[in-house]
């Protein structure tokens, strides 16, 4: 009798996680639509080294990648929400309710559709709305790489044996470094796709880079 508890105390019941192979299928799958339909079976050298008076069909490329990107992420981070809130929860659709990946997918898109639109305003308020195609059109290309090392990180993360606890600090280390690549990216890049003026480039990265990044962290962790 003892010797069966302690078999039954050390079964595990093994973890389904085949909702992350469908989700990163279909994002491989919109990349492929992308690159064969939209960017005309261009390959990813020339996708990436592309001028933007060179480049057609430049915002169904950066919808599909931002797509991608809100998928993948919220795919690696949804396993650290603490809970999803009650407001939330007590929400249901269709008869099902929202768990930990759903309403990490909700805020997260929300949170770039917000800060898309506040971003496109704000190049529209300081009289400088031509720069807003240049400006989505290469932040395509950073988000893309970006959006690859995320199914990485979601392969490595769901189907190789890490600590996920451990795994946290890193993932706060890689994403702070992305964070800090991405402001340099856009204020050194040869578009110059940042307003001229010092001022408008510092009031874009505090209230549409930093402070957006702030409040997603409080929805989602807090």
């Amino acid at each position: 009798m003892p010797l069966s508890q302690n078999i039954t105390n050390h079964i595990r019941i093994p973890e389904n996680n085949d909702w992350v192979i469908f989700i990163l299928l279909g994002c491989i799958f919109l990349y492929l639509f992308m690159m064969n339909v939209i960017e005309r079976e261009a390959n990813l050298k020339d996708f990436l080294l592309q001028k933007y008076f060179d480049a057609s069909n430049n915002l169904p490329s950066w919808v599909i990648t931002s797509c991608v990107t809100v998928l993948t992420l919220s795919v690696l981070i949804s396993q650290y929400i603490p809970i999803v809130p009650k407001y939330i929860a007590d929400l249901h659709i269709l008869g099902y309710q929202l768990n930990k990946f759903g309403f990490c997918l909700i805020a997260i898109v929300f949170f770039y559709l917000i800060k898309s639109t506040l971003g496109f305003l704000f190049f529209q308020s300081i009289g400088d709305g031509k720069r807003w195609s240049i400006f989505y059109f290469t932040s395509t290309k950073f988000y893309f790489i970006l959006s690859f090392l995320l199914i990485i990180l979601c392969v490595t993360h769901y189907y190789f044996p890490i600590d996920r606890n451990k795994m946290f600090l890193y993932y706060l280390i890689f994403f702070s470094f992305v964070f800090i690549f991405k402001v340099f990216f856009y204020l050194f890049h040869k578009n110059n796709i940042l307003p001229e003026k010092w001022y408008y480039k510092f009031l874009y990265i505090c209230t549409l880079q930093i402070a957006p990044l702030l409040l997603l962290w409080k929805l989602l962790f807090f």
